[in-house]
């Protein structure tokens, strides 16, 4: 038996959909993986450890921190600048306080500029990498270790960069299980 006109129409326009919702379910993930691989967008690389070459270059790495608009915390670099060998490893710090009576959960998200750096610049550790919860009224020193990849001296875009910046944004998140909810703000429970 043939489908109609109409029918053929619908059945199209609901294929179309499907195959638009396949793909924008798909974009986010095959999204971050190219920007991980290519260092597009300020993207910046992990690494176990640095590769020990040192140059003689130096390189100022600045530090900048910001919060999402209904993020709590107040949160800042505690070193605005260094400068440093490329290739030599780095360790500087960031600093949180929730000013809050309630524990606040935290992400960050991260990138450097100038984006021709992005795939140079490797975090060896970071408090990026996992969830962070702050208690009432907590201060924590967060660190990042890192260092630039020699090889951004012979790259034809990265090579002239003198100066690069690495950025983060805290965003509030829900909390991790393990905390409850109780009558005077949310405490943590233990388990």
């Amino acid at each position: 038996m043939a489908m109609s006109a109409p029918q053929k129409t619908a059945a199209t326009l609901v294929g179309v959909v499907v195959l638009m919702g396949g793909l924008a379910w798909a974009a986010v993930p095959f999204y971050n993986w190219f920007c991980r691989v290519t260092g597009f967008g300020g993207t910046t690389n992990v690494a176990e450890q640095s590769n020990g070459d040192v140059l003689d270059q130096t390189i100022k790495i600045r530090f900048d921190a910001s919060t999402d608009r209904d993020m709590p915390w107040t949160f800042t670099p505690v070193e605005r600048v260094i400068e440093m060998k490329i290739g030599e490893t780095g360790l500087t710090f960031y600093e949180a306080h929730n000013p809050t009576d309630r524990p606040v959960a935290g992400q960050a998200s991260y990138n450097v500029f100038p984006y021709e750096a992005g795939y140079y610049f490797n975090k060896i550790q970071c408090f990026c990498f996992e969830e962070q919860v702050l208690e009432p009224g907590e201060t924590v020193q967060m660190p990042v270790t890192f260092y630039v990849d020699p090889e951004i001296v012979n790259d034809a875009d990265a090579k002239f960069t003198r100066s690069i910046t690495l950025s983060y944004t805290f965003h509030e998140i829900d909390l991790p299980e393990g905390y409850a909810a109780l009558d005077n703000g949310v405490t943590k429970t233990t388990n």
